[in-house]
């Protein structure tokens, strides 16, 4: 990764021609730049073949999606990534949406890219009561479109900029209201089996998106549909983290780091580690580390706060 530690050149994707020459911005934009390429990396998201592969960059015009788009425009740019890249946003008939802004960012920009209008919004709100959440529907409907597209376009993949807070969230909503341990995996195989769907800003902060789209003045555009709606669980939880994190800086980051330190052995899914099958002198049986380590005091007064949460 040492190409990525050297100076941040002026000669870069049009994207880049305003951006901040300030120390700590390129200190940030690296930073992002390491992490999403080290997740692309991890998880093999460009596989080793003859054909170029296509990839649709999602783009809502959120701070998560332009970061998305600047950080693998750079890194395709790097030679670091060798993909085509294709931009969508999808239009979705929202009351009042400027649906200018995102095309003229785009072309002035040079990017490859494609709109897609598709009235959505009048099918959610005829289908959700008012005051209930229109996320499950609305993201069934949006992610159709985006995997039609896909395939239209000829790409292999959809790129998605959820981060690690998104990863965090998604795991906790699953253990309070889904009952699961699950979250937001960095990569997938849609349902239908024809198109991979993949996170690169999975391991990067939100904070530091939303720092870098400050800096390079995005012009964002809010999500008035689900955004408006007050009381999601999603946010409740998203204030639960955050509450966790000003008491405790760097705790988001060592949960995020469980989630690639998981022990089967030392949870409770027979379907995932074979209980029925330890005994002992088996060397094989348990999984590296034998029994289960005291808890320390950090590890005790996080689970206090879990359950006080509660």
């Amino acid at each position: 990764m040492n190409d990525l530690a050297d100076s941040v050149e002026s000669d870069v994707p049009a994207l880049y021609r305003n951006a901040p020459s300030s120390v700590g911005f390129k200190k940030l934009r690296k930073r992002l730049l390491r992490e999403t390429r080290e997740t692309i990396a991890r998880h093999a998201m460009v596989e080793a073949s003859g054909e170029r592969p296509r990839w649709l960059v999602c783009l809502s015009g959120g701070k998560d999606s332009y970061t998305l788009l600047a950080v693998l425009l750079e890194l395709q740019w790097r030679g670091l990534l060798p993909v085509d890249l294709l931009a969508c946003n999808l239009d979705q008939g929202q009351p009042g949406f400027p649906s200018h802004i995102l095309p003229q960012f785009l072309s002035e920009n040079g990017i490859p890219h494609r709109i897609v209008r598709q009235d959505t919004y009048s099918i959610v709100t005829s289908k959700i009561p008012e005051g209930r959440t229109y996320c499950s529907l609305c993201s069934r409907l949006r992610r159709g479109l985006l995997y039609r597209t896909a395939r239209e376009e000829g790409c292999q993949a959809v790129v998605l900029g959820h981060h690690r807070e998104d990863a965090l969230e998604t795991l906790f909503m699953n253990l309070f209201h889904g009952g699961r341990l699950s979250s937001m995996p960095a990569k997938l195989v849609n349902d239908d089996g024809d198109l991979m769907v993949l996170r690169p800003l999975i391991a990067c902060a939100e904070d530091d998106i939303a720092r870098f789209a400050r800096a390079m003045e995005f012009p964002i555009i809010p999500c008035d549909l689900c955004g408006s709606q007050d009381g999601l669980q999603r946010a409740e939880v998203k204030r639960m983290l955050q509450g966790w994190e000003q008491e405790s800086p760097g705790r988001l980051a060592t949960m995020a780091k469980a989630l690639t330190q998981v022990r089967p052995s030392h949870l409770h899914d027979i379907q995932l580690f074979d209980f029925a099958g330890i005994r002992p002198g088996a060397a094989d049986a348990a999984a590296p580390g034998g029994e289960a380590e005291e808890p320390c005091a950090a590890g005790l007064a996080m689970t206090r706060t879990l359950f006080a949460a509660e």
